[in-house]
């Protein structure tokens, strides 16, 4: 073209020589060429002229320095179940679960793909040369397979909700990406957002703990000889406040109104700006573990506050004061310094919950994981009178996500109010006589 020679290779000699196919057509039929690309006008990428695993990565590449950690990460989860959807089989002398590795931590990871060891480059160029073209989206049949393995587990059982909706999305991220890169005319996913929000998502009454669960576990906790009173103060807050753990591992002991030390049995106030949540040092780009950024739903430096219980007050005044801590200190940092790792506390809380409850309710959903605390903060304020406007506030979310996941664990109002509508309800004194 204008005595510039261009080139396109593909993965196999059928695809190249369709491709040559569509090149003499638009000779034939007279249509302009390109002088910088050698194409004809308007020839853009075809769904038959690339491979899904190539898209795949393009995909990756493209929205890796804007995207979140956290987004990078399941982003790579997604691409890797729907490629090993795609192929179907596992490369010779191969594991299906080297094959997992070798795709979410290497092949979808902008920043590693260029450092891979041999034995996964060898994994990765299977694959990319046994993955379909992008034109197997146009099979109805295989669009409904792919969502079907995106909310299945391994072990064949279905997966949450939650996740299922969320490998939904990054896979629709990827078809619209494909229509504006002329590689797909349409979405080929099904419309509609499948399960449905609302008891998906809805807690599980189980899990959350009454007043006598909380007082034993953070009374274990308190008195461990390593890290007991670090770990008390940490878990209290996210009983009394509601927050996400990767809220209450971020705040800085500035971030804490409270009263003076003769008058810490009142309420004081927790400042929240920022979130540190533990994703991984393959996804942050910082080689740490953890990343930092703006609060959930809210936009640029956003802040919210939320109330602090008096006997929370209590407990942070004197931890901070047996710790000598300093306004920038962290209010809990890890042993060693930095950010509260997630392996400890976690770790913590499960000897806590083994040590202090009774054997079939330690077997039970009660209080399993960390975030139950923030749920058994939400449903005590929402049983308890206080707005759910103001709950959502202090809580960081939504009034139409605090009713789709707390609605069904309001109890104890009913009494008040039925005596609220039996009076200015009853007409019956209007019609009827003694």
């Amino acid at each position: 073209m204008a005595g510039q020679r261009h080139h396109k290779s593909f993965q196999t000699l059928a695809l190249a020589d369709g491709f040559r196919a569509e090149l003499l057509t638009a000779t034939h039929r007279g249509a302009p060429f390109n002088m910088a690309t050698g194409l004809p006008v308007r020839h853009g990428p075809t769904a038959s002229s690339i491979g899904w695993y190539d898209f795949a990565v393009q995909f990756v590449d493209a929205q890796w320095s804007r995207a979140s950690a956290n987004h990078r990460k399941n982003t790579a989860r997604t691409l890797m179940i729907t490629t090993t959807a795609l192929l179907g089989r596992e490369p010779p002398g191969a594991s299906s679960r080297r094959v997992r590795t070798a795709l979410s931590e290497w092949a979808f990871s902008t920043e590693r793909r260029e450092s891979a060891p041999d034995e996964v480059v060898a994994v990765l160029g299977w694959v990319r040369r046994h993955t379909p073209t992008m034109e197997v989206w146009n099979d109805p049949a295989v669009v409904e397979d792919v969502l079907l393995v995106l909310g299945t587990l391994l072990d064949g059982s279905a997966a949450a909700a939650s996740s299922a909706r969320r490998h939904r999305r990054v896979l629709n991220l990827v078809m619209q990406y494909a229509i504006r890169q002329g590689v797909l005319l349409t979405n080929p996913l099904p419309k509609g957002r499948g399960s449905g929000p609302g008891t998906a998502d809805a807690v599980d009454r189980r899990c959350l703990l009454n007043p006598r669960q909380v007082a034993g576990l953070l009374d274990w906790i308190r008195h461990r000889p390593r890290g007991g009173l670090r770990l008390h103060a940490f878990f209290a807050t996210l009983y009394y406040t509601g927050m996400r753990p990767e809220e209450a591992v971020a705040l800085r002991v500035g971030d804490a109104a409270l009263p003076e030390m003769e008058e810490k049995d009142q309420w004081g106030e927790l400042a929240i700006h920022v979130a540190e949540p533990e994703v991984g040092r393959r996804w942050t780009g910082t080689g740490t573990p953890h990343e930092r950024r703006g609060l959930k739903g809210r936009e640029g430096r956003g802040t919210r506050s939320v109330p602090c219980h008096p006997a929370l007050t209590r407990v942070l005044r004197d931890y901070i004061a047996a710790g000598h801590l300093q306004s920038g200190d962290r209010l809990f940092s890890g042993e060693r310094g930095g950010t509260l790792a997630g392996s400890v506390y976690r770790r913590v809380w499960g000897r806590a919950r083994q040590a202090t409850l009774q054997p079939h309710v330690y077997a039970s959903p009660t209080g399993k994981r960390i975030y139950d605390l923030r749920h058994t903060c939400l449903t005590t304020w929402l049983n308890n009178g206080v707005p759910p406007a103001q709950v959502a506030e202090w809580a960081g979310t939504s009034v139409a996500m605090l009713f789709a996941v707390y609605a069904h664990c309001i109890s104890g109002q009913v009494k008040e109010l039925e005596q609220r509508v039996e009076a200015v309800q009853d007409v019956s004194p209007l019609y009827l006589t003694a």
